[in-house]
């Protein structure tokens, strides 16, 4: 955590929906990004209810899919709606790739090959003629 502030909220975050039983998608934490390790786990009951759920969000940054079975983990990854999903790993973001979100959770990519026009000032100068 970056701060004790940051840790109050996170468990206050954590605690609200605890306390509403935490197990419907009327809880407001259903709707709510969690900055911090904190994991939330829902019983579906298929893979098409699986990335139903995971794309009933106005977030998107990373996801991540784990599965035994390399085709099922493709599909499923290819369907998540998320800026970055990461197959059967964790702590994989490097300076070469990428980073970024969908939806509200980023509007561009940082770093990487596919940001170099984020950083650069063009400008256009035409001469009749």
């Amino acid at each position: 955590m970056s701060s004790v502030a940051a840790a109050t909220r996170l468990q206050d975050q954590v605690d609200r929906p605890v306390a509403q039983g935490a197990t419907t998608p009327e809880m407001e934490a259903y709707r709510e990004e969690f900055f911090g390790p904190v994991g939330v786990v829902y019983r579906v009951a298929d893979e098409d209810a699986a990335v139903t759920l995971a794309n009933d969000t106005s977030f998107g940054l990373g996801s991540f899919v784990f599965s035994n079975d390399p085709e099922q983990a493709a599909r499923v990854a290819d369907r998540i709606e998320a800026g970055m999903v990461y197959i059967n790993l964790v702590l994989a973001d490097s300076p070469e790739l990428p980073f970024g979100g969908i939806k509200r959770s980023g509007t561009a990519r940082e770093l990487g090959l596919l940001a170099a026009d984020e950083f650069v000032n063009k400008k256009l100068i035409r001469t009749a003629g």
